[in-house]
């Protein structure tokens, strides 16, 4: 089961000015809404994130703050976020003064009870805050933290992070003929663990890892004692997965891509990331295995990541050498993908006129 993510958000300084002296908005007279805020959280509420209110509103309900004033404000706020789409799942309030020491009240865990029971990826989940309490309180959840300075760190910059840190997936899928687990990071530094049971699909994926720019990680258990084919195919179901889970929205996306020569073979790719599956082969083997694996089973591989990926992918190759050709289609794959998830510093866009893909 994947784990949910959540974003930890705090209100006052954060999202809405905090006036130096009371620190307290008590009336619409002064809510002032952080630069950029709205839009940036119009974003990131599209990445996947539960988004969590989580605000200290010191004496809320006395007399010196009467619940009427916050409600007022509070509402407003929502309202006006929720106009832009911005929802969040739940809102945390605590109304303690530091003096009393309540383990409720940040940077103290006590109202995040829910997010603690082992349902929540915290390790993958972020706290936003203006205050180093926030940071305090992202280290007791076991998140990270992300601190909101509106001239060193403003929000149009805290959504390209979220945007583009976290390309990331992990899927597991177990059939009775497989156990195949994918890890993959679109944004990772080239680290590799793959294992599949049959070497030569180990050293073709490892090429996808080096020339895609990617982390990858596959661990698959198969019924090689059938045959090699249950194997090849749920490997690529779970690695196309993985790629669509970790691209997310797309917003800045390459979306297309790859040509290139291996000694006397030339490999062709094409590749778009558009949504629609399509899928060509035009590569020919004159041998019935390359190492451990099966020549026949390259065309299906494809063509079950092609589907599980939701794209075209057209693939051409010819050469003389069955191992460089073979090597040569997933090197120039690797390269296609490479381009089409590559995103292109501060995008916002999708790459497509449709406004879909």
């Amino acid at each position: 089961m994947n784990k949910k993510k959540a974003l930890f958000i705090d209100r006052d300084g954060t999202i809405i000015f905090e006036p130096p002296v009371t620190e307290q908005v008590d009336t619409l007279e002064q809510l002032e809404f952080m630069p950029g805020v709205i839009c940036a959280l119009s974003r990131i509420s599209q990445l996947g994130y539960e988004l969590v209110m989580a605000t200290n509103q010191d004496g809320l309900g006395t007399d010196v703050y009467p619940t009427e004033r916050f409600d007022t404000v509070q509402g407003k706020v929502l309202s006006v976020l929720r106009g832009e789409g911005v929802v969040f799942d739940d809102i945390l309030i605590d109304n303690h003064f530091p003096e009393d020491g309540s383990p409720m009240r940040k940077p103290n865990t006590g109202m995040f009870g829910k997010y603690l029971t082992g349902e929540y990826d915290l390790a993958s989940s972020y706290v936003i805050g203006d205050r180093q309490s926030d940071a305090e309180l992202a280290e007791n959840l076991g998140a990270k933290c992300i601190l909101y300075n509106p001239q060193t760190n403003p929000w149009n910059e805290i959504a390209e992070l979220l945007c583009h840190a976290g390309r990331s997936a992990v899927i597991h899928r177990q059939t009775g003929e497989t156990d195949i687990e994918v890890a993959i990071d679109l944004d990772g530094r080239g680290d590799s663990h793959i294992d599949t049971g049959l070497c030569f699909l180990n050293h073709m994926l490892d090429q996808i890892v080096h020339h895609a720019g990617i982390s990858l990680s596959v661990i698959a258990k198969g019924d090689l004692n059938v045959d090699e084919h249950h194997t090849m195919e749920d490997v690529a179901i779970v690695l196309g997965q993985a790629i669509i889970r970790a691209l997310g929205d797309k917003l800045g996306i390459g979306r297309y891509g790859f040509v290139l020569p291996m000694d006397e073979c030339r490999a062709l790719v094409l590749m778009d990331l558009g949504g629609r599956i399509d899928f060509q082969w035009d590569v020919h083997f004159t041998r019935e295995y390359v190492g451990d694996v099966p020549t026949e089973m390259f065309r299906h591989f494809f063509k079950s990541l092609c589907a599980a990926m939701n794209c075209n992918l057209h693939i051409q190759a010819s050469g003389d050498n069955n191992h460089h050709l073979a090597e040569a289609v997933f090197k120039a794959f690797a390269r296609a993908l490479r381009m089409a998830i590559r995103c292109e510093p501060f995008s916002h866009e999708l790459p497509s006129s449709k406004g879909l893909i």
